[in-house]
């Protein structure tokens, strides 16, 4: 991982390949471990590069609360030192609020955007009472909501077969801040609701849904595409596609790229 300053704080990525930049996001409690099983190949056609989010991975927190705006302009800040002018934004979950928040606020530097297991749509009020729980879960038992936290992620199906994978993620997760944890809580609660990029955006959209996901009802995740030119790709597990699904996803992004 190289590192770069934004707003004084120290920001972590890694940039390999040439070719259309492909920026990858990761979600809450994640880092840039998330992306590894994708990178070596796509770098062979693609520049990639990945980024920690505030307060995750190596990157430091900017404060108390980390706004998918901060995360956003963070992004830009990173791209505009590798005078990357235009790039396609991929985002898993958390990720992908990322991903339209710069979507919105720098349109002209968007090729596309892949939105994988992730909304365009604000969070509800129970949404936000949860995250309030959460806040107050995590700095009660910090080592046991992350834990659950991941472990909730995946269908329950995969939990069994994956155990490996998800301890490693745990492992990764633990890594994180808990003023990262928290302040990337407060910003997913108050975040804009951006249906409206999915509708007029001017670029390509992918989103990559998990048809069991325990974090996104999957018919409520239908009804932001309707009447739209987002091309929708279904799995058949839960919120954790990277690794539930990571061939097929990894397929499903080289054919987007291709396309972009």
């Amino acid at each position: 991982m190289k590192t770069t300053t934004y707003k004084n704080s120290k920001i972590a990525y890694s940039d390999s390949g040439k070719g259309t930049a492909v920026v990858f996001l990761h979600g809450f409690l994640e880092n840039s471990h998330m992306w590894n099983a994708f990178v070596p190949e796509l770098s062979k056609k693609f520049r990639v590069i990945v980024i920690d989010l505030l307060g995750h991975g190596q990157s430091e927190s900017l404060g108390y609360v980390h706004s998918m705006e901060d995360n956003a302009d963070m992004v830009f800040s990173v791209l505009n030192d590798l005078r990357v002018r235009k790039a396609v934004i991929a985002g898993h979950s958390m990720g992908g609020y990322v991903a339209l928040a710069f979507a919105e606020l720098y349109p002209d530097s968007v090729k596309g955007i892949a939105l994988i297991n992730s909304t365009s749509i604000a969070d509800s009020d129970e949404r936000k009472a949860n995250r309030d729980r959460a806040i107050q879960a995590v700095k009660k038992d910090y080592s046991s909501f992350v834990r659950l936290s991941i472990a909730n992620l995946f269908s329950e199906d995969n939990r069994e077969r994956l155990a490996d994978k998800i301890e490693q993620v745990k492992s990764e997760a633990l890594k994180t801040p808990l003023q990262g944890i928290v302040a990337a809580l407060e910003g997913m609660k108050i975040r804009k609701d951006r249906e409206v990029l999915l509708h007029f955006g001017p670029y390509p959209v992918l989103l990559v849904l998990g048809e069991k996901d325990p974090v996104l009802n999957y018919k409520d995740s239908l009804e932001q595409i309707e009447n739209t030119r987002v091309q929708l790709v279904t799995f058949p597990d839960g919120h954790m596609s990277p690794i539930e699904n990571e061939s097929a996803l990894a397929e499903t992004l080289q054919n987007f790229l291709k396309k972009v």
